[in-house]
């Protein structure tokens, strides 16, 4: 787009994008091809084979390091896929300090697979900075953040954590899949890395499995650009379409998502049934504060605990919900519900899980972009 500095509603758009070559196609077309003709050895356009780069995962690329103000993206299989690019920059004996409330499928990937390559996992609440101080060592060469953290919703300021990074040259990674650049944008506050599953937010409509990394730096870009060319956990054509079709409606579609998550916080806050909301929208929120100075909004993600926190209560919540989906994953334009303890926080050991408040009558909500009354209304029903 020329010289135009884009605000972000207008980057969802055009950020990165320009027509194709070929025909002046708007959208970019599904490149559905393994291979690409050579002239002469070595004499290509640019692709030569799609595990490298395929033109519609480059046009993707562009786009999320547009919207996330980085200057290089990269696309792959899943979320979980992103990660394993990131753990593969460090060695044997290095340590990382995770946030201890985190996706499951995190924990899993850093204490099933990783530490026995010999790499050091240190769990910590982030929520002050302080504690993360405690942990560092010679040895840490990486801190994983992620804020707001599934399924507490705790807040982490990014701005002082990447300080105390800095300070001590540590990579400072950040998961946004919660947030997504429209609430926050963690390379502005100080990270060098920013992870999503783009099956969430990004993609939009429950139809796509996608991961992405955006960096500014160039060095890391090609120390990752490597791993993900070497070990091949990349996206087809089809999903990088999807996600950079899902992307073009990204505002409109958070908007919404913040309005109906108000909604249904407030209404759950307020019902004599439910002991606990968990949303960083609340004044009495822990690090509310810095949820307001490092978010433009407060996202469309809830949990809560049925009064006398019994699990029979909450399994019958979700049973009984019917606008609401009972379903893995979230960010989709639908509401879904989720019971962590059984579902996407499984794989932590229940002793840990308990520990940053997963507890089994925890329920979690991806509220989505139908009308607010129909999903207070389903609510109600559930929970009365």
């Amino acid at each position: 787009m020329g010289k135009i500095q884009l605000k972000f509603n207008s980057r969802t758009i055009h950020g990165g994008q320009a027509p194709d070559e070929a025909y002046g196609a708007v959208m970019p077309p599904i490149y559905q091809t393994s291979t690409y003709a050579q002239s002469t050895p070595g004499g290509h356009k640019g692709y030569e084979y799609s595990r490298s780069a395929n033109p519609t995962r480059t046009a993707l690329e562009n786009s999320l390091a547009s919207i996330e103000n980085g200057n290089y993206g990269l696309a792959f299989g899943s979320g979980l896929a992103a990660i394993d690019a990131v753990i593969k920059l460090l060695s044997p004996g290095d340590e990382v300090i995770s946030t201890s409330d985190l996706y499951g499928g995190s924990y899993r990937i850093f204490k099933k697979i990783f530490e026995k390559f010999g790499i050091v996992f240190h769990f910590v609440g982030m929520q002050d900075t302080g504690e993360i101080a405690k942990h560092i060592s010679s040895k840490t060469k990486l801190i994983w953040v992620e804020t707001p953290t599934n399924p507490m919703m705790n807040i982490i300021d990014i701005m002082s954590v990447s300080q105390l990074a800095r300070k001590h040259r540590i990579l400072l990674a950040v998961d946004n899949t919660f947030a997504t650049p429209y609430l926050q944008l963690p390379l502005d506050l100080g990270a060098d890395i920013v992870m999503h599953s783009a099956t969430k937010y990004l993609g939009g409509h429950s139809d796509v499995v996608l991961g992405a990394l955006v960096v500014r730096d160039k060095e890391l870009a090609d120390q990752l650009y490597f791993i993900q060319n070497a070990s091949g956990a990349v996206c087809g054509p089809m999903d990088s379409f999807l996600v950079l079709r899902g992307i073009k409606t990204l505002h409109v579609r958070m908007q919404r998502h913040c309005e109906n998550g108000r909604a249904v916080a407030e209404y759950l806050v307020n019902h004599p049934k439910i002991e606990k909301v968990f949303w960083p929208g609340f004044p009495e929120h822990p690090n509310h504060e810095v949820a307001k100075s490092q978010m433009k909004d407060f996202g469309g993600m809830i949990s809560f605990v049925p009064k006398g926190g019994n699990y029979q209560d909450a399994i019958k919540i979700v049973e009984k919900l019917q606008l609401f989906t009972l379903a893995e994953s979230l960010g989709g334009v639908e509401s879904l519900a989720g019971h962590p303890a059984s579902m996407t926080h499984a794989s932590i050991p229940k002793e840990e899980r308990e520990k940053s408040g997963v507890v089994d009558a925890l329920i979690r909500l991806s509220v989505g972009i139908e009308d607010k009354e129909d999903l207070i209304e389903d609510l109600r029903q559930a929970i009365e």
